[in-house]
């Protein structure tokens, strides 16, 4: 019968696949003990210890320390309690672990010097906290003006990037990305211009519907002739210029003449930075959005067509 058979090590070792020393290891740790010895010295294990073994290798290649095995084979502690702890200990691992390979992938990338090395990696590994104050400090110092801290509320959540618990690569990656440019005096400059631009007239009566930027009536009216292959500089375009100015006229009630055209000539140029259009790619990746439409082309369009006319 199985309670009358008893194993020495070299037959432990032939049913778990452990090396001798290794149970033996073991054996003098406590964590499987022998239950009898041959006149010779020699320990001997029950055919309890099989299994005791073999949940002992499971539970050390999973990386767990003696001493939390001995407890879960002593039944001090429930596997269950142990794998959660684990698990999490684990969780904080693997997010070190990303954020390590994603600064190490974005150089790999960019070539940085060591200076910029720096910075990426104190970026990527920020607290939750601290990537607060550091878009807090961006949004605070190009939108808070005399007017700016309520008229561009809505503006400043849709700048407002909220790395997820479990980012993925990719989205650390945009995040140091977006810091970095958040970071920049020349795009915090230019970010204040067009907050600037965008508070350069006074609000309409509360009850009037927010008005459409230019940026929105462009890419309304322009998208589709760029899709369309149309030439800033063909006849048709005109139809197009006229309803452009026609519309912003109308929204921002001002004449549709020359000085409309050249306020619209440095609204659009202001936008067409390529900055601006990183920066909310890099948002919509760090939030999970939907990648946002290429303006590029519409805003190129619009200021080449525009030029042209004035230049006539």
């Amino acid at each position: 019968m199985d309670g009358d058979i008893l194993y020495s090590i070299g037959e432990l070792a032939r049913r778990t696949g452990l090396a001798v020393k290794t149970i033996r290891f073991y054996s003098d740790r406590g964590i499987v003990a022998p239950v009898a010895r041959t006149h010779a010295g020699y320990r001997r294990y029950a055919p309890e210890a099989v299994t005791r073994l073999a949940l002992v290798r499971t539970l050390r290649e999973l990386g767990l320390g003696l001493d939390v095995v001995r407890q879960v084979v002593d039944r001090e502690r429930t596997l269950g309690e142990v794998a959660a702890e684990h698990a999490a200990a684990l969780d904080v691992q693997i997010s070190i672990l990303r954020l390590r390979r994603a600064v190490l992938t974005a150089a790999a990338e960019r070539a940085p010097t060591p200076e910029e090395m720096e910075l990426m990696h104190r970026l990527a590994t920020l607290s939750e906290a601290e990537r607060q104050y550091l878009i807090d400090d961006f949004l605070d110092d190009v939108l808070d003006g005399p007017l700016g801290g309520s008229r561009l509320a809505g503006v400043r959540r849709s700048m407002t990037p909220e790395l997820p618990d479990r980012p993925t690569d990719e989205q650390v990656r945009a995040w140091v990305e977006l810091a970095e440019l958040s970071l920049d005096a020349d795009f915090r400059a230019m970010v204040r211009g067009l907050a600037a631009d965008h508070l350069d007239e006074p609000p309409r009566g509360a009850p009037a519907p927010p008005r459409p930027g230019v940026v929105a009536v462009a890419r309304d009216l322009v998208g589709p002739a760029v899709a369309s292959g149309v030439s800033p500089y063909a006849p048709q375009a005109d139809e197009i210029v006229a309803a452009l100015t026609a519309r912003c006229a109308r929204i921002h009630h001002r004449p549709d003449d020359g000085a409309l055209r050249r306020w619209l000539l440095h609204r659009l140029e202001a936008v067409n930075d390529p900055r601006r259009e990183r920066y909310f790619r890099l948002l919509a990746l760090v939030n999970g959005w939907p990648e946002p439409d290429r303006l590029a082309p519409v805003l190129d369009w619009s200021l080449t067509a525009l030029r042209n006319r004035a230049a006539r």
